[in-house]
């Protein structure tokens, strides 16, 4: 399942790395966008197989974030 940015923003916090056990709605990182800090939210059950951004990295609306499967 791929975790995609809802909004174009920042990012300014990764808090999940490559296989960490994550549960629905919990917390992977957190996003700039509008002036406002979004939470970037699992919405699976699993395991991070692939975080794709950093820390300071601009992304666009729809860009793959995090994997899990």
């Amino acid at each position: 399942m791929e975790i995609k940015a809802r909004i174009s923003g920042t990012i300014v916090q990764i808090t999940a790395k490559e296989g960490d056990a994550v549960k629905v709605r919990q917390p992977l990182g957190k996003m700039e966008a509008m002036k406002m800090e979004q939470p970037i939210l699992s919405n699976v059950e699993g395991t991070v197989k692939s975080v794709n951004v950093g820390v300071g990295d601009k992304v666009k609306s729809g860009q793959v974030l995090f994997v899990i499967e």
